[in-house]
């Protein structure tokens, strides 16, 4: 009888032990949403998002997109997550969940893209997919400061991107 008592609770305590250490939620690390660039390019994604697999797709396959990337801070945040992160976004600076931060950004349509730069201004949205050559020059747009001169659209429409 003592045996089986033993088992079953060496069984058990490798059993915890094994969740504790796969758990990523119960790591004390926290991801650093703050741009080490001059812009950022935030992706908010959801666990279910056909179209957040495609557009993971596009940014590793694409070469218009990684050539646009250059010099750019790609993030990901996941709605449903619990994991923390700092962030600096809209005057604001502090840490959270990964979760609180979707909501507090309004985002509501996966996936999201937030570009900002590294104080933290948010400079423009994408709500949705958007295909690798229309992506790759609303990247060129931020990178090359456009939102201060014309809309995202016109400059879509006159560069032949959509």
């Amino acid at each position: 009888m003592k045996k089986i008592a033993v088992i079953i609770w060496a069984f058990w305590i490798t059993l915890i032990l094994s969740c504790q250490s796969k758990n990523a939620e119960n790591s004390p690390e926290i991801k650093d949403l703050i741009p080490k660039s001059q812009y950022a390019m935030l992706i908010v994604e959801s666990e279910s998002c056909i179209y957040c697999k495609q557009l993971d797709k596009d940014l590793k396959n694409d070469p218009r997109l990684k050539s646009a990337l250059e010099g750019i801070d790609v993030l990901r945040l996941l709605a449903e997550s619990n994991a923390r992160v700092k962030y600096r976004l809209e005057g604001k600076e502090g840490e959270t969940t990964e979760e609180e931060l979707a909501k507090v950004l309004n985002v509501r349509a996966y996936p999201h893209i937030i570009f900002y730069n590294s104080e933290g201004k948010i400079v423009l949205r994408i709500p949705g997919y958007a295909p690798p050559k229309t992506l790759a020059c609303a990247i060129e747009y931020v990178k090359n400061e456009l939102y201060n001169k014309e809309e995202l659209n016109q400059y879509l429409k006159k560069e032949n991107c959509i």
